[in-house]
């Protein structure tokens, strides 16, 4: 088992509501942004999914919001993913603070679209295994 993944982030003013704090929308943003993060770090560009004829896709999202962010706050973004039999996938994400309290908690199931069939791919791990340089970062 590879170290968790994660990417720094601060929130910036204009992500924050009338209230001062983070706009719920932006958490997805943030997790999109790790799990990005994370395809890359492991090798995989979008340009050798589309030439393999895929594209990850979400298909749930589930937000526990644990505490508020605010304007200047300097957050870690995790991404972790948890493979199972089928054609889907899920991915786990934490977004916590610099003094460790947890802010969110992201909870995801993905998999991979064929983009010429437009439906989900048998087994994306192997999608995953062949094209990453790096596939421990997906725990493969």
């Amino acid at each position: 088992m590879t170290e968790a993944f994660s990417v720094p982030v601060t929130v910036r003013g204009y992500e924050t509501d009338v209230q001062g704090h983070l706009n719920q929308s932006v958490y997805l943003s943030y997790a999109e942004h790790a799990r990005w993060s994370l395809i890359q770090e492991a090798g995989i560009s979008q340009d050798r999914l589309i030439g393999k004829g895929v594209g990850p896709v979400v298909l749930e999202t589930t937000i526990r919001y644990r505490r508020e962010l605010l304007a200047g706050d300097e957050v870690e973004v995790t991404c972790d993913f948890a493979w199972t039999e089928g054609k889907t996938f899920r991915i786990e994400q934490t977004i916590r603070k610099t003094d460790g309290t947890v802010a969110a908690e992201i909870t995801g199931v993905g998999g991979l679209l064929d983009l010429k069939e437009r439906r989900l791919v048998a087994d994306p791990r192997e999608y995953f295994k062949e094209l990453a340089s790096d596939p421990s970062r997906f725990g493969l």
